[in-house]
């Protein structure tokens, strides 16, 4: 395995890693755990399906939740370190596994046995009606229409296979040109655009350490990088330069009614551990960045937006910030979770925001608790405590 950067890593988090196979996703580099990926259901339970789930890991397996009232409708076993990603239907949630990932059919709480096998499972976008996989292992590119996963069967879709193996992230457009980064495993600079017939047409290598991406209104893609961030938008590339010569944005969070992204924003390259507390605001219209300081460090577990396009962020105070993107002022702060403090490692456990439509779902490992929060109003909808602290959380989102 090749040596991290300092924080330069994938998650913008500085680690020490094993020198053991590495699952890589769009958190950070992390070494996942070595035992098999083999699943079943818990014994003894019969599975009602779940409009809407959510599903949340622990350590050994998934757990399946309803999400209006919170209950746990199903525990999966599943050793080893997962992640989680939306499908982009209402039914389907991706498992990223020691082996590839995995697709979890949420509602009826079953894994139909749909897998893109391969090390290192990364990147999962939804856009435009489709889902793409990216594989860092071996930097292969797969996507493919969520609708087509109601059958049980592995859809027929597009692949691609980058140059080199490389912590990616790729998107299709609705004019079915798809956007993928460049790099290597030593290094990653920038991100080239394909045609319907995968030839390249576009590239710009101007975006050292590319990593994340996001949509904004009008289509306008953002891929952070180590000195701003890199828009693709009506067949152009520009760059947005950040206002430090190490200005990293490696996650980001867009939305289809606002033409701002919202993204993190460290300085430090030779931090083991940076907690900013700047986030950066991205006009994909003007190319202005705007650095708005809140007070309070985040995680990359932190960030979201809200159906009327806020941006949302959890604090380590424990507050829910909402924020009007326009103007980066912060419009109200929502009492969540105790305050707490982003681990060194970040494989472990942290309060997590999933958001979907008008709710905020926040949850709080430290007491095993998991929050519904209204948006708008402010008010906590619901809470439920479960038998395990959860780490990672997502859920169904149709229409994406």
């Amino acid at each position: 395995m090749n040596k991290p950067i300092r924080n330069r890593a994938i998650t913008g988090t500085a680690l020490a890693l094993a020198a053991s196979a590495v699952l890589t996703a769009c958190g950070g580099e992390d070494n996942s755990s070595s035992s098999d990926a083999k699943a079943k259901n818990a014994p003894n339970t019969k599975a009602v399906a779940v409009k809407d789930p959510l599903v949340a890991t622990f350590d050994g397996g998934l757990y399946v939740l309803d999400a209006e009232s919170l209950k746990l409708a199903n525990t999966i076993e599943l050793p080893g370190f997962n992640r989680l990603n939306p499908a982009g239907d209402d039914s389907h949630v991706i498992v990223s596994t020691d082996s590839g990932f995995r697709v979890l059919n949420a509602a009826e709480q079953t894994f139909p046995g749909i897998e893109y096998k391969g090390a290192k499972p990364g990147h999962v976008v939804q856009h435009a009606g489709k889902t793409v996989l990216f594989t860092d292992g071996t930097g292969e590119v797969n996507v493919f229409d969520p609708a087509d996963l109601k059958g049980g069967k592995k859809p027929e879709g597009r692949t691609y296979t980058s140059a080199e193996p490389h912590h990616g992230v790729a998107i299709e457009l609705t004019n079915g040109e798809l956007l993928t980064t460049l790099g290597t495993e030593e290094k990653r600079t920038g991100a080239l655009v394909l045609d319907k017939n995968n030839k390249e047409i576009k590239r710009n290598e101007n975006c050292p350490g590319v990593h994340g991406e996001a949509t904004a209104k009008g289509e306008a893609v953002g891929i952070g990088c180590e000195d701003g961030i890199l828009i693709y938008k009506n067949g152009k590339f520009t760059k947005v330069d950040a206002p430090d010569d190490y200005g990293r944005i490696g996650n980001q969070r867009g939305s289809d009614t606002s033409p701002i992204l919202l993204g993190d924003y460290k300085t430090d390259p030779e931090a083991e551990l940076e907690r900013p507390t700047r986030i950066s605001l991205i006009n994909t219209e003007t190319g202005k960045l705007r650095l708005v300081d809140l007070g309070t460090s985040y995680s990359f577990r932190s960030l979201g937006r809200g159906p009327q396009g806020e941006a949302l962020l959890l604090g380590t105070d424990g507050n829910l910030h909402v924020i009007d993107p326009e103007t980066g002022k912060v419009e109200k702060k929502i009492p969540v979770v105790d305050e707490w403090q982003e681990p060194l490692d970040w494989q472990q456990p942290r309060p997590t925001l999933f958001v979907r439509d008008n709710t905020a779902y926040v949850s709080e490992p430290g007491k095993r608790q998991l929050h519904a929060i209204d948006i708008e109003s402010g008010k906590k909808v619901t809470s439920v405590t479960l038998p395990k602290s959860t780490n990672e959380l997502s859920g169904v989102v149709a229409g994406h």
